[in-house]
């Protein structure tokens, strides 16, 4: 087996979609949803709302060799995927890959594990979501990764070309074909979650509104 396999880079999603998304609330999409969902440990250091083009890489403990050598493939529109293959004592992220992802037009990174330099982070106004934080960091040590491959996320797989929707709520990841439909539907959600608020903010109650009154009620006979 080789050391590293690196397969092709994924189709971009459609700046439509990606527009679309970026008016989606993850936690709308939550509300029928249940998949996709990376687990809520994985949560914002910069907290805004992001969409994108999964590109995937596995990375071992201490070593960050092909996340260094992915930075220079990702194109505008990306969002770097991160398995960090169970590890959570090296943060493989900081202020140099910040800058670097950055500047290639990434989107966003999501680590499955620590990053660190938060200072850095958040003064390159670079969006990232991680487990948290941590001092001690990944190396060029040579140990070998996997790129564009399907990866495990938060408890999600991730398969490089997925729609990738990330908030002050958390991850979400879905498939492209999936992607349009579910960020419509959830944009026509949220207008009428709006309207539902401009009421009670009048003076309905919301139980009223919802029909859960009517079934308390129903229920006490």
């Amino acid at each position: 087996m080789p050391k590293y396999i690196i397969e092709a880079m994924p189709a971009s999603l459609s700046s439509e979609v990606v527009g679309l998304l970026e008016q989606t609330e993850t936690a709308t999409v939550g509300h029928w949803r249940h998949w996709g969902f990376v687990d809520r440990g994985i949560q914002g250091l910069l907290r805004r709302r992001v969409a994108g083009t999964a590109v995937t890489v596995q990375i071992p403990g201490a070593d960050s060799t092909l996340l260094h050598h992915a930075l220079g493939l990702l194109r505008p529109g990306d969002v770097l995927v991160v398995d960090r293959l169970g590890d959570d004592r090296h943060a493989c992220w900081g202020g140099g890959v910040t800058v670097a992802a950055k500047a290639a037009g990434a989107k966003a990174g999501v680590v499955d594990g620590a990053c660190t330099d938060i200072e850095e982070v958040e003064g390159s106004d670079f969006p990232l979501w991680c487990r948290g934080l941590a001092p001690i960091t990944t190396r060029v040590y040579d140990l070998g990764g996997r790129m564009n491959v399907p990866v495990a996320i938060g408890g999600v797989v991730v398969n490089p070309g997925d729609a990738v929707l990330c908030d002050e709520s958390g991850v979400l990841v879905m498939p492209p074909e999936e992607a349009e439909a579910e960020a419509r539907a959830a944009i026509a959600r949220q207008e009428r979650g709006l309207a539902v608020q401009a009421r009670c903010a009048k003076g309905e109650k919301l139980g009223d509104i919802s029909g859960a009154t009517a079934k308390v009620l129903a229920g006490l006979v």
